[in-house]
């Protein structure tokens, strides 16, 4: 089968032809109709974050049809449209009995130390797969498992209450999600800060209020528009020490600045004025889980998650194509999300 891979870090991804994944007697292959381009894969590919053994074939965001099942799966049959949950666990461990699968000990995520969703097939665990309702596209059942998954945790994670506000760091693909969440928990106010003018007429779209990075600063801009007060809820999503910071000195008093964006980067906190004079937090946001599936499928079902507006290209599986896409999420440039459709 057809299958891009990441063959070396720092090197752009190749069209190779690798054997079909096995299925295994709890397991069911898909024929993939849909693979999300996440801002994680450009980091695996630029080495910020390792994945391999390499070469693997990228790709954590996945839909598709089920084209066969092990002889022990119960819960899905051939033909079935179904979205699948990153993770590959062991579902005995204390912590995937717990609900935190995130940290099984045997955990392999698809795209990273597991071959991932950028090829026609893929093969995972059955208890790894969420059913996709007919009138969700398949696009959108794939976004859904990571960029919308990720901002739904990360509120989570923030104990978002509904009254409260929230500021947005980045208005790509999990800003967006975010965005709506946040609106459908029941936050009166959002501010969403980026430096695209055309993400931010998107998140205005969607209910935010835009506050340009570029044109202004936006902690002042958050404080004028919040009377000096600030925000309960801050969102890092770009992963710059920047953005981090920012989020951090836009927080009211017991304000949560939760940290969703991946860097190697550090920045600096001065504990008493911003952190302990406050009781505010700062917290770390792990992925999602896949409890909270089934929650942001009925979000859709219900109209209080678009997904048409963050879903804004679909390219081919072709290794020029998706490398192009790469370049531009490493530019921040070009669309919100895109989507492979092989």
């Amino acid at each position: 089968m057809k299958a891009i891979r990441l063959a070396a870090v720092g090197k752009p991804l190749e069209m190779q032809e690798v054997p079909p994944p096995l299925v295994g007697e709890v397991d069911v292959l898909l024929r993939v109709k849909a693979s999300g381009i996440c801002h994680s894969d450009l980091h695996y590919r630029s080495g910020v974050s390792p994945a391999g053994p390499l070469p693997i074939t990228l790709g954590h965001e996945v839909a598709g049809v089920v084209e066969e099942i092990g002889s022990q799966v119960r819960s899905f049959r051939v033909g079935d449209r179904v979205c699948v949950h990153y993770l590959a666990t062991c579902g005995t461990c204390s912590y995937c009995r717990g609900g935190n699968e995130q940290f099984c000990p045997a955990g392999r995520m698809i795209g990273k130390p597991r071959d991932g969703g950028y090829a026609e097939y893929l093969a995972m665990p059955a208890r790894s797969l969420v059913p996709l309702p007919e009138e969700v596209p398949f696009e959108h059942g794939a976004v859904l498992m990571c960029s919308t998954a990720t901002s739904f945790h990360a509120l989570r994670k923030a104990r978002l209450r509904p009254g409260e506000t929230v500021a947005v760091f980045g208005a790509g693909g999990v800003g967006l999600s975010a965005i709506q969440l946040a609106r459908a928990l029941g936050a009166p106010s959002i501010y969403a800060v980026d430096i695209n003018g055309r993400k931010l007429d998107l998140a205005e779209k969607y209910g935010a209020i835009p506050v340009n990075a570029a044109s202004s600063d936006p902690i002042a801009e958050i404080r004028r528009l919040t009377k000096g007060r600030g925000v309960d809820v801050a969102l890092e999503l770009v992963g710059l020490p920047q953005t981090a910071r920012e989020a951090l000195l836009s927080l009211a008093i017991f304000g949560r600045a939760v940290m969703v964006g991946l860097t190697d980067k550090s920045f600096e906190i001065n504990p008493y004025t911003e952190v302990l004079g406050k009781e505010a937090e700062v917290i770390g946001s792990s992925d999602h889980l896949f409890s909270e599936l089934p929650p942001l499928l009925e979000f859709v079902r219900q109209e209080k998650l678009d997904l048409a507006g963050i879903v804004t290209n679909t390219v081919p599986l072709d290794a020029d194509a998706i490398n192009h896409a790469l370049d531009e999420l490493e530019r921040y440039s070009g669309g919100v999300r895109t989507v492979i459709i092989p």
